[in-house]
């Protein structure tokens, strides 16, 4: 099994674009596997499964091939600003009764140690672009979370109560903290 270094592109001060860093990459040899070869995503990994047969020149352009096809496909399925701005009114509508109305709401990648970050004074929220290969109830989870902010600013009982209006809170907060745990980040909602 190779494994290529992580590229995290969480200090790019560019907010909105798409990481020009390769992902990090698993490469898996397989005796049992005769001629195909396949990929997917497992977290902020790309697994690469090749057959054992292969030389590593052969290997080099199947993990190349197979990259630009993942990140095509998810380059498809990401959602643009507008599209998350439509989901936040949505889910404020849908759980905190239409109260809470942002301004903007828009993908960062300059947030390394936050999943999401909001100013209530600028009626502003930033969702950090990891979370966009993450399953879309957790992504939702963060926006409701974020939301919230412009409802009550601090983390009371009151804030809680509305966040807690997303009946997937708990789940997606547990999975947050296992991913973070996995990435021994400890990385929570703003």
């Amino acid at each position: 099994m190779a494994v290529l270094p992580d590229s995290r592109p969480d200090d790019d001060p560019r907010s909105g674009s798409v990481p020009s860093c390769p992902p990090e990459v698993e490469v898996r040899r397989s005796a049992r596997r005769r001629r195909t070869v396949s990929a997917y995503r497992d977290g902020g990994r790309i697994v690469v499964l090749v057959p054992a047969s292969l030389t590593r020149a052969e290997e080099a352009d199947w993990v190349a091939t197979m990259v630009a096809r993942i990140e095509r496909s998810e380059q498809r399925r990401r959602p643009s600003d507008d599209d998350l701005m439509d989901r936040a009114r949505n889910l404020s509508d849908r759980y905190l009764g239409g109260l809470a109305v942002p301004e903007s709401v828009r993908w960062v990648e300059n947030q390394s140690t936050r999943w999401g970050s909001c100013t209530p004074g600028e009626r502003t929220i930033r969702i950090s672009s990891r979370l966009q290969h993450m399953p879309q109830w957790v992504v939702d989870y963060v926006i409701v979370h974020e939301l919230a902010h412009l409802v009550e600013t601090h983390h009371n009982e009151r804030f809680w109560a509305w966040v807690d209006n997303y009946p997937q809170a708990e789940r997606a907060k547990g999975y947050l903290m296992g991913w973070s745990a996995a990435r021994d980040e400890g990385d929570e909602p703003d």
